[in-house]
C-alpha cells in the first residue's frame, strides 16, 4: 500500500461524504412538505443525542466533534428549507438525461431522483414535488410508451417542454488506462445508439437498468477494465473521466421532455398538446385533422397508442404550433371536441431546443 493509494482512497471517501450530504439535504427538503414548522428543536436534539451515543463506539470520532459537525449540517439543511426551493422529480439516478433536461429548464430547481415514471407523476399529483420531468418521445426510438400511457390518465398539465440533444459519453475511472477497457455498461437503448463506436473498439456490452445508474455503479464498485456510456453530467457527479464525447451513431438523437405541473403555466406559448380518442367510424380522424388544416395550423406530432380502457380503440397524441393562433385556440379545440369521443387538454406551453 503506497501513499498515492491511500490518498486515492481518502479522495473517494471525501467524494462519498459530499454525495451523502447532498442526499441528506434532498431528503430534508422533501420533509418540508410534511410538516408545518421548519425548525423542530426536539427532533434535532434527538438526532444529536443518538449520533453522540453511536460515536462512543467509534474510538476515533469524539462526541463533541460529532455534535459540532451535525449541528452545522442541520443548520445548513434548515437554510435550504427556508429558501423555499421548488423540487422537480425525474426518473433514474442523478446524472440521468431527465435531470439534464430539468437543469436546462430551470437551474434553480432542486432535482430529486425517482425510481419509476409513475413515481414522478404521483409525487407531483400529491404535492410532494412542485414539478416533474418525463421523456415523451425520442427521435430514434419513438414514443416512450409508459409515459404516454400515464399522460392519458393524469390530471397534471404540461408547463413546458425541453427538446434535448442526447450526447453520449464514454466514461471510465480516473485511474483507468483507456487501452485496457474491455466492457461497457449502460442502458440497452444507449448501447444500441452507440453500436458503431462499440464495434469499432471491440468493446463488450453489458446492459444496465439506467445510464446514470451504470455510472454510479462504476464509481462505487470499480470493476476492472470497465467503462460506461452516460451523460457528461455523470462524469462530474461521480468523478469519472470522459474518454470520448459524442459517441452516438446518429448526431440527430433528440429526446423531448415534458415538464409537468399541477396547473398550466400562463406564459407565451409556441406548442399545445391534446389527447383524444375518436369514434370507431371511417373518416373521423381525418375530420379532426382537417380542422387544423383549415386553420393553417402546423401539426408537430401525431402518435397513437392502443386504449387499454377500451380494447380495439386508439388514443391519439397531437401537438401543434400555436404562436399565431393563441387567441383562437379555444374555438379550435371546441370544434375538435364535437368530432371526438374522449378529449384531454394537456396545455399550451413554451418548448425550447438545447443542442
Amino acid at each position: 500500500m503506497s501513499l498515492d493509494n491511500l490518498r486515492r482512497k481518502i479522495n473517494r471517501i471525501d467524494y462519498g461524504i459530499l454525495k451523502l450530504l447532498q442526499e441528506r439535504t434532498e431528503l430534508a427538503l422533501r420533509t418540508k412538505k410534511f410538516k408545518e414548522a421548519i425548525h423542530d428543536r426536539e427532533r434535532e436534539a434527538q438526532i444529536l443525542e443518538q449520533l453522540k451515543k453511536y460515536s462512543s463506539i467509534l474510538n476515533l470520532i469524539q462526541g463533541d466533534f460529532v455534535e459540532k459537525l451535525f449541528t452545522e449540517i442541520i443548520r445548513e439543511n434548515r437554510k435550504f428549507q427556508e429558501k423555499k426551493k421548488s423540487l422537480i422529480g425525474f426518473q433514474g439516478e442523478h446524472g440521468a438525461f431527465g435531470e439534464v433536461a430539468a437543469r436546462y429548464y430551470d437551474s434553480d430547481l432542486v432535482t430529486i431522483p425517482c425510481s419509476e415514471f409513475v413515481d414522478v407523476f404521483e409525487a407531483v399529483e400529491r404535492e410532494y414535488m412542485d414539478f416533474g420531468v418525463v421523456p415523451v418521445e425520442n427521435s430514434l426510438g419513438g414514443a416512450v410508451t409508459q409515459v404516454n400511457e400515464l399522460l392519458i390518465k393524469t390530471n397534471l398539465k404540461v408547463a413546458a417542454a425541453v427538446k434535448l440533444r442526447i450526447n453520449h459519453c464514454l466514461l471510465a475511472l480516473p485511474e483507468s488506462d483507456y487501452r485496457e477497457l474491455r466492457v461497457v455498461y449502460s442502458h440497452p437503448q444507449a448501447l444500441s445508439q452507440c453500436r458503431n463506436f462499440l464495434n469499432r473498439n471491440n468493446l463488450e456490452t453489458r446492459p444496465f437498468y439506467d445510464t446514470a445508474g451504470a455510472a454510479q455503479m462504476l464509481a462505487r464498485e470499480k470493476p476492472k477494465m470497465a467503462a460506461t456510456i452516460a451523460s457528461k453530467l455523470c462524469a462530474e457527479l461521480y468523478n469519472l473521466e470522459i474518454i470520448k464525447e459524442n459517441i452516438e451513431d446518429n448526431p440527430s438523437n433528440f429526446t423531448r421532455f415534458f415538464i409537468l405541473a399541477r396547473e398550466e403555466k400562463k406564459v407565451p406559448a409556441n406548442r399545445c398538446s391534446i389527447v383524444f380518442s375518436t369514434p370507431h367510424k371511417a373518416g373521423t380522424l381525418f375530420s379532426v385533422l382537417r380542422i387544423f388544416a383549415e386553420a393553417d395550423i402546423n401539426l408537430t406530432r401525431i402518435e397513437s397508442l392502443p386504449f387499454r380502457d377500451d380494447p380495439g380503440h386508439y388514443v391519439f397524441f397531437l401537438d401543434f404550433q400555436c404562436e399565431d393562433v393563441q387567441n383562437s385556440i379555444e374555438d379550435i379545440l371546441e370544434k375538435v371536441k364535437q368530432k371526438i369521443k374522449i378529449f384531454k387538454y394537456l396545455g399550451c406551453y413554451q418548448e425550447e431546443v438545447f443542442q
